[in-house]
């Protein structure tokens, strides 16, 4: 079963300036992730039979074509159960089916299915079709995936991963950058939870040296340049230091951070 990739250039903080639409599936296919209206992706539509719309999450930089493909294909829109209105919201068009894990999407060759992969968003999933996953923002190539409060959950972003990797497909498509085969797949999780676990481990250690406030922590956990994306450390420290407190290994209340007590 095939997966074809269609670059989008579009607003988004990913430094690709881009994101990877996919049409999966031989026809009828679904498209994933219409992040714009664009030529290109005019030209990979007008090319096939689209019988189905769905994203991997909520986000600007991946939904901002669902209304007017949906339309012009006549096509099915999905959405995650539970998440219709902000689908809805987020899209400009209510889904005309719903999804959880485990459910399967028809194509002409074959049914696609989808996997929950919460963590960057809580709403997030991935599309398998044969040995290959459509992940969306769940994993990259090159440097890392933001995890950042309110939406990004850490303990379910590693879950996210680690499932991933035991699943271990030939193929992971992501949203932004280039794919990865083979070997790459799990070298690429397993260094995507390594370095999720060691900013961890410096936001306690931050915490344990005294800083209690997110900008104090932000300062003491990072050890580079974060100018013009200080709002977005500061909205990771807050998804870790919620991690640890939910696993009582800090204190936290919205404010201030402080090591538990024992």
């Amino acid at each position: 079963m095939g997966v074809t990739r269609v670059r989008v250039a579009v607003e988004t903080r990913a430094p690709t300036g881009e994101t990877v639409a996919c049409l999966v599936g031989a026809d009828p296919a679904v498209l994933v992730d219409p992040a714009a209206r664009v030529d290109r992706l005019d030209r990979a539509v007008t090319d096939r039979d689209v019988a189905h719309v769905a994203v991997t999450h909520h986000h600007p930089d991946h939904v901002g074509a669902v209304e007017s493909y949906a339309r012009q294909c006549d096509a099915t829109v999905w959405a995650r159960a539970g998440r219709v209105e902000a689908f809805a919201a987020a899209t400009g068009v209510e889904p005309d089916r719903t999804f959880v894990d485990g459910t399967t999407i028809p194509t002409g060759d074959g049914p696609v299915r989808v996997v929950d992969t919460p963590g960057h968003a809580p709403e997030h999933v991935a599309y398998r079709s044969a040995g290959t996953l459509v992940c969306g923002d769940l994993a990259i190539a090159d440097g890392s995936v933001a995890v950042a409060a309110p939406e990004g959950d850490v303990r379910a972003y590693l879950t996210s991963l680690r499932r991933v990797h035991a699943m271990a497909p030939d193929r992971l498509v992501p949203a932004h950058g280039p794919d990865l085969r083979g070997e790459a797949v799990r070298e690429t999780v397993r260094r995507l939870i390594a370095h999720r676990l060691a900013r961890e481990r410096r936001v306690r250690e931050a915490v344990a040296a005294g800083a209690g406030t997110v900008r104090a922590v932000r300062e003491a956990a990072y050890e580079k340049d974060l100018s013009g994306v200080e709002e977005l450390a500061d909205a990771t420290v807050r998804a870790h230091l919620a991690k640890l407190a939910v696993e009582g290994r800090v204190e936290w209340d919205g404010q201030r951070a402080g090591l538990a007590r024992r």
